[in-house]
């Protein structure tokens, strides 16, 4: 049961803003401070739930690594297995993988291939949208796996960063966006 009702305020006080990091220039969110507030993080979780209460969602793909933290919950309340989007290079059985910009720079994820079983609806979970290049990325893989995009969930959205762009169609939705400052 939620121990309070979602509260984008209370939400807002616990994420963390940090000037120029990782770089200068830079104001990062970090939402790492919500998993020490036991009250918070369920009420995140309360309202993941939620907001998915009525949708099919068959399994989850959880975003190394903060979005591992969200999908486990996720998935293991709904009973729907959990599939680990990671860095190239970490995970051991064959992979598919897609390369993607950042807003600072170029990474790639990999899943394992057989774990993205074809006909399923995956809710993509991450901490963070920014350019939306990550779950662009992730999103192209479950759709070449034969699969879908149930939808795009993260704590955190950056709509002056025009994620829309890239991932609108898969309609995220997001806690609490902030506007640059």
């Amino acid at each position: 049961m939620m121990q309070q009702r979602f509260d984008v305020k209370v939400l807002d006080q616990a994420i963390k803003k940090v000037p120029n990091f990782p770089k200068e220039g830079i104001l990062f969110y970090d939402i790492t401070s919500i998993f020490i507030n036991p009250p918070v993080y369920r009420m995140v979780i309360e309202e993941m739930l939620a907001r998915y209460q009525d949708q099919r969602v068959d399994g989850v793909v959880a975003i190394e690594s903060r979005g591992f933290l969200l999908g486990s919950c996720f998935a293991l309340e709904r009973q729907v297995p959990m599939v680990l989007a990671r860095k190239k290079g970490k995970l051991p059985r064959p992979t598919i993988g897609r390369s993607y910009s950042l807003e600072y720079g170029n990474a790639t994820l990999e899943m394992h291939q057989e774990d993205l079983l074809p006909g399923r609806h995956w809710l993509i979970v991450d901490d963070l949208i920014a350019t939306g290049g990550t779950l662009d990325a992730v999103a192209r893989m479950i759709e070449e796996s034969g699969s879908y995009v149930a939808g795009i969930f993260s704590i955190v959205g950056l709509p002056f960063l025009n994620y829309a762009k890239k991932i609108g169609q898969y309609k995220p939705i997001t806690l609490i966006d902030y506007h640059g400052e």
